[in-house]
C-alpha cells in the first residue's frame, strides 16, 4: 500500500497538466483541434515506431499487440450494441473507443516506468500498441460510422500513419536495424510530448466545468466498460493462461492488467475532435474517468499487482 501511495503522489503532475490544458483553452483560447492533428499524424506514430524498434521481438511478443487488439474489439463491439439501445444519440458510436482502449500512453507509460522499470516498460509498450492498433482501426471505424459511410470510414482509416509505423518498425527490428544513436534523443522528446500534449488536450476540450458528465447514460456506460468490464477481462485472461497453456509470464499479465485499468483514452477526445462527433461529451467523461483513476489505479495495483 505504501508503494500505491507513492504512485498516487507521482501521478499528480499529470493531473496538473490537465489543468494547464484547461487554462490554455480558457484564456489563450487554444483548442484541442489545434493539437489533435499533430498528435494523430506525427507524435503518436513516432512513439509507436520507437516502442517497437526498441522491443525484443519474438513470435509470442509480436502477438501481444494483436491479442490486445482482439480483446479491445470484443469489449468495444459488445458495448456498442448496448450503447445503440441505451445512449440515445450520436455519441453512442464513441462508446467502443471509450471502453475498448484507455489512456495507456499519456498516463500508462509513466506509471509502467514507475512500476516495471525500463525493461518491463518495453513489454508494456507492446501491449499498449494493441490499443493504438485498435484506436486506428476497429475503434476509429466504429466511431466514424456515427457520421460517415463505410467507404469514407475505410478511406479515413487508411490514412492513419500509426498502423504503417507499427509494421515498418516490426520489419526493421526483425531485420536487425535499430534507431541511429543520433535520433534517440528526438524519439525520447517525442515520448515526453506524447504524455504532455495528450493530457493537456483533455483540459483544452473542457470549456466549462459545468455539466462534465453531459449525457449521463454515455458516461455511466463508458465507466462500466472501462472500470469493470475491461479489468475483469484482463483478470480472466490472466487466470486462464496461467492455469492452462502458460504462453506468457507474470510480467505480461501485469502489463495487460495495467492497460485495463487506465481511464478513458485522451485519444478518444482527439478522434472525437477530428470527427467533430460530440468532443465535449467525450472530454468531460474522459476527465471524470481520469479523476477517478487518480485513486482507482493505486488501489487496483495494490490489490492485484502488489507493487
Amino acid at each position: 500500500m505504501t508503494a500505491a501511495l507513492t504512485l498516487l503522489y507521482k501521478l499528480l503532475p499529470l493531473y496538473v497538466t490537465v489543468i494547464l490544458g484547461w487554462l490554455a483553452g480558457r484564456f489563450p483560447q487554444a483548442r484541442g483541434s489545434h493539437i489533435a492533428g499533430i498528435m494523430m499524424y506525427i507524435i503518436t506514430p513516432s512513439v509507436v515506431f520507437a516502442g517497437v524498434m526498441r522491443a525484443p521481438l519474438s513470435p509470442e511478443v509480436i502477438a501481444l499487440p494483436f491479442l490486445i487488439l482482439g480483446l479491445c474489439s470484443l469489449i468495444g463491439y459488445a458495448h456498442l450494441l448496448l450503447a445503440r439501445r441505451w445512449v440515445g444519440d450520436a455519441s453512442a458510436n464513441l462508446i467502443p473507443l471509450a471502453v475498448g482502449t484507455g489512456n495507456t500512453g499519456y498516463l500508462g507509460i509513466p506509471v509502467a516506468l514507475l512500476l516495471f522499470g525500463e525493461q518491463g516498460l518495453s513489454i508494456y509498450i507492446l501491449c499498449m500498441l494493441g490499443t493504438v492498433l485498435y484506436e486506428n482501426s476497429v475503434g476509429f471505424y466504429l466511431a466514424a460510422r456515427g457520421r460517415y459511410s463505410v467507404a469514407d470510414c475505410l478511406r479515413k482509416m487508411s490514412r492513419l500513419p500509426s498502423l504503417y509505423g507499427f509494421f515498418l518498425a516490426v520489419a526493421l527490428n526483425l531485420g536487425g536495424i535499430g534507431i541511429p544513436a543520433l535520433f534517440e534523443p528526438l524519439f525520447d522528446n517525442l515520448r515526453g510530448a506524447y504524455s504532455v500534449f495528450g493530457m493537456m488536450i483533455i483540459g483544452m476540450s473542457i470549456l466549462s466545468f459545468r455539466g462534465l458528465a453531459g449525457n449521463l447514460r454515455f458516461t455511466a456506460l463508458a465507466f462500466f466498460g472501462k472500470f469493470i468490464t475491461w479489468p475483469l477481462v484482463a483478470l480472466l485472461f490472466w487466470w486462464l493462461d496461467s492455469q492452462g497453456p502458460q504462453l506468457y509470464d507474470r510480467q505480461v499479465y501485469q502489463a495487460i492488467f495495467l492497460v485495463s485499468i487506465t481511464p478513458i483514452a485522451a485519444n478518444t477526445v482527439v478522434i472525437a475532435t477530428l470527427l467533430d462527433l460530440e468532443p465535449a461529451q467525450v472530454a468531460g467523461s474522459a476527465l471524470l474517468s481520469t479523476l477517478v483513476a487518480l485513486f482507482s489505479i493505486p488501489l487496483m495495483i495494490a490489490l492485484f499487482i502488489g507493487a
